[in-house]
């Protein structure tokens, strides 16, 4: 019996309009994933929208770039139909015409689509995205309940099977910390870092109100905030002119390179955020691969990927995290570092990405399973 072939593909197309080496490496969860799942045998090629045609081949894994004119769902379905995938992964909710087209196409082929933290259409639009859905035959979430909302709204029938797979994990590791600490002149007993937008959704107002509160007790407490975009940048301002002792333990760092984040959270104590809505939580799995413990909000995918690892608070419930920062702060640290680098190496690195695929591939596809693994995915009911 032949390999599992499978295909990857992505109809979200750049738009600074970058040739194909460029998005690889501007773009690293796309490279990383294909070879996490390549990696476990699986026979995998990806297809992605693009402005201009090329194959690149990394790995044992062939990229193609497909350019997106006006007709691109087309011509990325051909384009996928020409690789005679057993089952096709496409990443996002967010272009169900294209999917619609794609499944039409592809007949018999299952289609399994990845969510990367897309929002449920409001009603005016959900009978569209319902039928640019219909003949799915599985989805993925970091957490099965995240496919509620998505059954509520059918966007996912109640037979299609659903599968926990990470959206991606890291090549971050643990660190000195004391010269990570030195380097980036950062300090702190303890030392916080956020790394997010500084938005509704990530709440850092709410944040700020917790360390006031911890600053009471912790007066060396330190946070240190790296983000990209800041539509509440304003408000965080004027509530840090308020408060003086804020505005003394608060550094807002703005956009950082990636790998000056990884020394960030080699030297931080803990990484705290306060998110109503999280598809996956790239930046928990990064601080727990650096040995930075994570004071979060307790959304599904936060809960999935930090299980017992670190803290998990109520969303926009600053008094608990207030608390929790304190319990935590009183803990001894090297034992908290070692125990959230044993947790992703237990649940989040890319092997598990891949062996995560690998399964629910299989399963669609109806071939080789995994030894020992169920016989059919875990369904998520209405």
């Amino acid at each position: 019996m032949r390999s599992l072939r499978a295909v990857q593909v992505s109809f979200h197309a750049d738009p600074g309009r970058r040739r194909g080496d460029a998005l690889l490496e501007a773009w690293p969860t796309l490279p990383d994933v294909a070879l996490a799942a390549s990696g476990t045998g699986v026979e995998l090629a990806a297809v992605q929208a693009a402005h201009a045609d090329e194959v690149i081949a990394r790995g044992d894994v062939d990229f193609h770039f497909v350019a997106d004119d006006s007709a691109s769902r087309y011509l990325v379905a051909r384009q996928v139909i020409a690789l005679s995938p057993d089952v096709v992964h496409v990443q996002g909710f967010g272009h169900p015409l294209a999917i619609r087209h794609l499944v039409l196409a592809l007949g018999r082929v299952p289609v399994l689509v990845q969510d990367h933290g897309g929002v449920v259409p409001p009603a005016w639009r959900a009978a569209a995205w319902r039928w640019g859905h219909r003949g799915i035959r599985g989805a993925a979430f970091t957490s099965r309940e995240q496919a509620a909302p998505w059954r509520d709204a059918r966007v996912l029938g109640a037979s299609v099977p659903v599968f926990e797979v990470l959206e991606s994990s890291t090549h971050f590791s643990p660190g000195d910390r004391a010269a990570a600490r030195h380097s980036l002149g950062m300090s702190g007993d303890p030392c916080f870092l956020w790394t997010g937008h500084l938005d509704a959704n990530k709440d850092p107002l709410a944040l700020l109100d917790a360390l006031d509160v911890v600053l009471g007790e912790l007066p060396s407490a330190r946070l240190y905030c790296c983000f990209v975009n800041a539509p509440l940048r304003g408000d965080v301002e004027r509530r840090l002119a308020w408060s003086p002792r804020l505005a003394d333990a608060v550094t807002l760092l703005g956009a950082r390179p990636h790998a000056e984040v990884e020394q960030r959270f080699r030297a931080a104590d803990f990484f705290v955020q306060m998110s109503h809505r999280e598809g996956s939580g790239y930046s928990v799995i990064e601080a727990l691969a650096c040995g930075c413990t994570p004071l979060v909000t307790e959304t599904p995918a936060l809960c999935a990927i930090v299980g017992d690892a670190g803290a998990l608070v109520p969303v926009g419930d600053s008094a608990a995290m207030a608390r929790a920062m304190l319990a935590f702060a009183a803990r001894e640290r090297g034992a908290l570092r070692a125990q959230a680098r044993r947790r992703f190496e237990a649940a989040l690195t890319f092997e598990h990405v891949g062996q995560q695929l690998r399964r629910a591939y299989g399963e669609l596809a109806g071939v080789w399973r995994e030894a020992g693994a169920p016989a059919r995915a875990s369904v998520v009911t209405a």
